[in-house]
């Protein structure tokens, strides 16, 4: 069974940067959709980057568009989501999730193998 960890996230400055990593075991991560998900205190979870297991191709919510990158390693079976220019409103927990495809990433729909999470908190 598939199982997921990440890890990377803590306390970082606005204006800051972190690298989230996204360790799978039980399973190969290749050919799998990577997605990246955050939820804030008292907010809806937030779909916020995929990479596609296909072809590598990416997508990014408005939110964070032009300040993440999402990127992959198969032979590591790690996903990472590198976070540039942190601001406050970036403080949340961070999942990640493996499912077939991108396209449902923004609700988190046929996304399974939820990992536990990193806190990342931005603030001065």
């Amino acid at each position: 069974q598939e199982q997921l960890v990440e890890s990377g996230g803590g306390l970082v400055q606005p204006g800051g940067s972190l690298r989230l990593s996204c360790v799978a075991s039980g399973a190969s991560l290749a050919y799998k959709a990577i997605g990246w998900f955050r939820r804030a205190p008292g907010k809806q979870r937030e779909g916020i980057s995929c990479i596609s297991g296909s072809d590598g191709t990416s997508y990014y919510a408005d939110s964070v568009k032009g300040r993440f990158t999402i990127s992959r390693d198969n032979a590591a079976n790690t996903g990472y989501l590198h976070m540039n220019n942190l601001k406050p409103e970036d403080t949340a927990e961070y999942y990640c999730a493996t499912a077939p495809f991108c396209d449902h990433y923004p609700s988190g729909a046929h996304f399974g193998s939820w990992g536990q999470g990193t806190q990342v908190t931005v603030s001065s």
